[in-house]
């Protein structure tokens, strides 16, 4: 019998598939087309470039593409992935090793569409399914800072070290077919001006998704919009857990009003927590710059986002602690390492130090902050250009990692606090990923 029928069916699966793969790299390196174009070689004016240095506070440009005591974004911080190291891009206006040379749609194709000029896919690391939403005014006004607003910097990008054929990026346009909304925010019918100013700020600019909302398999969020119930859910994220942004009273914002939404986020602190982990950088290097009614508008647009009951369950309630509850080992460590500061009722001294009873990371079942800022403390929050004067001390150098387990689970129990015990394991694996917290402030003047 003959075999050449086989033979070419063989031959031309190979080919369609040579020719599929041929079609795929060509979608995943072509320049998409930008809606914008420049208007002229001339300086703009300066109100201009001040709006657009405003775009980037909101959007804390400052915080991924610099590192503290280095030039403002000379790039050069590495962010871990799951397929290994990337660093953040020198996104200075130096022609060599910058951005000098992009134009504004070029500027605009890597902002709003994560593509370089070349046609080089950005990794979505860089929170472009967020920015895609900024406006073109925007857009242009940041353009105007990058371009005339920063100093440049002669400072060489890092290669990333995810190994091949991991790091090949055309596929990466695929999965923003997948998983991303092109286009500026759409004002939602219905919705006041102060709400639709809060989504804006909260879904593009302030890209609070990227921490926020829980990832799916293919490391995308899992909605980009309140029109997804998993929108600003809280999620596990490099050794932190973001919580809740909607009304959830346990892990979200169900206990704080629009007043206290607005007071954390421009001066770090209120009577329910204190910016600590990565939210510390994002305030102490963008939302305290926002104005007021910018700041009112996203607590206005937050505490519209229903909770989940189901997820989050019955509302915490405080619940005095008799003097047994202190007897174990874990209750004698927090009277001798902890109550000085947050009390023996688990109270506080607010604003200037956080209560634990009825503190999300003391209600949520995830217990990586409490263990990540037990193991290397806090940053500082500085407020105004003044550094606080309380912080909590890395305590890895004077506790086991079963002390650390004892005391947490002894606070997660405790005051009506449920979210649990926690195993000396996990203390361990956090301590042997995670160093100590630098004493010193990261605030980058952007200018």
């Amino acid at each position: 019998m003959s075999t050449r029928p086989y033979t070419k069916i063989a031959g031309a699966v190979v080919l369609a598939g040579l020719v599929l793969l041929a079609l795929l790299v060509w979608y995943g390196t072509r320049v998409p087309t930008s809606t914008l174009a420049d208007e002229g070689s001339d300086t703009p004016d300066a109100a201009l470039i001040q709006r657009g240095e405003y775009v980037a506070r909101a959007s804390d440009c400052v915080a991924c593409h610099s590192l503290p005591d280095a030039a403002p974004f000379a790039g050069g911080l590495k962010m871990a992935t799951p397929l290994g190291a990337i660093y953040a891009t020198n996104i200075t206006p130096d022609g060599a090793t910058g951005i000098g040379g992009y134009s504004l749609a070029d500027f605009d194709r890597a902002v709003r569409h994560g593509v370089a000029p070349e046609g080089r896919r950005l990794y979505p690391a860089m929170p472009y399914p967020s920015y895609s939403k900024l406006s073109d005014d925007d857009v242009r006004a940041l353009y105007a800072f990058f371009m005339h607003g920063v100093s440049p910097v002669a400072q060489a990008n890092k290669p990333s070290e995810i190994p091949w054929p991991l790091n090949m990026r055309w596929p990466i346009a695929l999965w923003n077919q997948l998983f991303t909304e092109p286009g500026s925010f759409a004002e939602r019918p219905g919705q006041n001006a102060q709400w639709n100013r809060g989504a804006y700020l909260v879904q593009g600019a302030g890209h609070c998704g990227s921490c926020h909302t829980p990832r799916g398999l293919a490391f995308n969020e899992k909605a980009l919009s309140e029109s997804g119930e998993q929108y600003l859910a809280g999620a596990l994220l490099d050794g932190w857990y973001a919580p809740s942004l909607r009304n959830d009273p346990n892990t979200g914002l169900g206990r704080w009003s629009e007043a206290d939404i607005a007071q954390f986020l421009k001066t770090g602190r209120n009577t329910h927590a204190v910016v600590f982990g990565s939210m510390t950088e994002a305030f102490n290097n963008s939302t305290q710059y926002l104005g007021d009614d910018d700041l009112a508008a996203i607590a206005h647009y937050l505490k519209s986002l229903p909770g989940d009951p189901q997820r989050d369950g019955p509302a915490w309630q405080y619940e005095v602690a008799d003097a047994s509850a202190f007897s174990g080992p874990g209750g004698h460590l927090y009277l001798t390492q902890c109550a000085a500061c947050h009390g023996r009722d688990g109270k506080g001294q607010v604003p200037w130090i956080p209560p634990l009873a009825g503190a999300t990371s003391a209600l949520t079942t995830a217990p990586d902050s409490a263990i990540n800022i037990s193991l290397n403390g806090s940053l500082r929050v500085v407020s105004a250009g003044v550094p606080d004067a309380y912080r909590m001390p890395a305590l890895r150098g004077q506790l086991s990692d079963q002390q650390i387990a004892d005391v947490l689970s002894f606070v997660r129990t405790t005051w009506g606090n449920r979210g649990g015990k926690v195993d000396p394991q996990a203390v361990a694996k956090l301590r042997a990923h995670t160093d100590p917290a630098s004493p010193t402030p990261i605030v980058l003047h952007m200018r």
